[in-house]
């Protein structure tokens, strides 16, 4: 390098930069051939995936169009509504569907109102062993489960307990609980189950997550560390 002249050093100078410029040039556009096969990728795979969850619509649509005649037909044939909230249907050969919808419990925001007068009964209460005992078992019908909600069953075992104790603002409180509760049908669900051939239950995938890859498909997963 020092027995280069200054043209020559100028020159070599001009040629590292236009190198270094070539290869940022060169990653940009990798980079953007990159981001162009992203959205070309996401854009045909999306339409796959719409194709997919319009199958399922029309087959959730035509399980409860055939069930639901059914389900008239049986209450229809024994004579009652069961007021079941889901139903099984098994055939011969152990297959089965069940079509239903669930409870999902929801409460309002007078919830809090009704915890609250509770635990200022809890709190007037004298300490002595007995009520000890009493506020334990209200502290634990009160507690709430991760969503912020009681269990419905603990309405009622409040409600047994305030019965007993015969207490005007105990009675309020757990009054003001029941009215809070605020219960909601979930979306109609379908599960479908078979058999193997050593008489196991398989669920049948209905959703892309629990769907199983093809015979013979093996992902890998190097590629997400």
């Amino acid at each position: 390098m020092q027995s280069l002249s200054p043209e020559q050093m100028k020159a070599l100078e001009i040629e590292i930069e236009n190198n270094k410029l070539a290869e940022q040039n060169k990653l940009k556009a990798e980079r953007d051939n990159y981001k162009g096969l992203v959205n070309q990728t996401v854009r045909e795979q999306i339409i796959d995936l719409q194709s997919v969850t319009n199958m399922l619509s029309l087959a959730k649509a035509n399980v409860y169009g055939s069930f639901a005649a059914i389900i008239s037909l049986k209450q229809e044939l024994y004579g009652a509504k069961s007021g079941q909230q889901s139903h099984t249907f098994t055939d011969d050969d152990g297959n089965s569907i069940t079509i239903g919808w669930r409870v999902i419990d929801k409460f309002d925001d007078t919830l809090d109102m009704g915890i609250s007068l509770i635990r200022e009964y809890i709190g007037s209460l004298a300490v002595d062993e007995k009520t000890s005992q009493l506020v334990d078992m209200i502290n634990n019908l009160l507690k709430k489960d991760a969503k912020g909600n009681l269990k419905p069953n603990r309405i009622l075992d409040l409600q047994n307990l305030a019965d007993k104790q015969q207490n005007e603002q105990l009675n309020k409180g757990v009054e003001i609980i029941r009215a809070s509760y605020k219960p909601v049908r979930s979306a109609i669900f379908i599960e479908a189950e078979t058999l193997d051939n050593i008489g196991r239950k398989i669920p049948v995938s209905l959703s892309i997550t629990s769907a199983d890859f093809p015979e013979g498909f093996e992902p890998n997963f190097e590629i997400f560390k």
